[in-house]
């Protein structure tokens, strides 16, 4: 039984959640963070010294950091793949993090959790377009294959995923990246994501 510390409109831990339920690993979530509080308690900080969410607990581990814990939960849990695929996998999340996180997380807090009155319009649509930019990257690796690490779902789906889905959920012009969309067309038809990321934004 996995235990995992975390609220479910953390996108972060919308990622742990979703690759627990594809893999069918036993699980518990416990509300932590935001108005649950929880993370600044000793007892939680003696687990994750940043008091930040998502941790779990699998037997004697104890992790941290939500691609750290989905690349574990694979690992653990998941099918074998080949090195080449594992790689290109490993390759799209490290990607997200660096590269489509921090636009979304502007776009995201600008829309979502800024009162209208203290939202800054130039800023906005800027990490709007910025986002855009890099989701044509991935538009672009998807015209040659159903998900982003070949023909099945792998690890290096979940981050994007989740991301993409805050993307298309904003009232926000989407350029026309048909195979994005396609994409997140299949996502969507998962049990798994339709119950785990695609949650009213909040």
């Amino acid at each position: 039984m996995v235990t995992v510390w975390g609220r479910t409109n953390s996108v972060n831990v919308q990622k742990v959640m979703w690759a627990l339920a594809e893999l069918q690993v036993a699980h518990r979530r416990i509300d932590a963070g935001m108005a649950f509080g929880v993370v600044g308690t000793p007892e939680y900080r003696r687990m994750n010294p940043n008091g930040l969410v998502p941790t779990i607990e699998d037997g004697d581990l104890v992790l941290w950091e939500s691609n750290a814990i989905v690349r574990y939960l694979y690992a653990q849990y998941g099918p074998s793949r080949p090195a080449a695929e594992q790689a290109v996998a490993d390759k799209w999340m490290d990607w997200t993090t660096n590269r489509v996180q921090p636009p979304m997380r502007a776009l995201f807090w600008g829309w979502v959790r800024t009162v209208p009155a203290q939202r800054d319009a130039g800023a906005l649509e800027l990490a709007r377009a910025q986002t855009a930019d890099v989701l044509a990257i991935a538009d672009a690796a998807l015209a040659t294959r159903p998900y982003v690490a070949g023909d099945a779902l792998t690890m290096g789906d979940i981050p994007l995923g989740c991301f993409v889905n805050r993307w298309y959920q904003l009232p926000i012009e989407h350029p026309q990246y048909d195979h994005l969309a396609a994409w997140y067309a299949r996502l969507q038809a998962r049990p798994a994501y339709r119950e785990h990321v695609m949650l009213p934004l909040s």
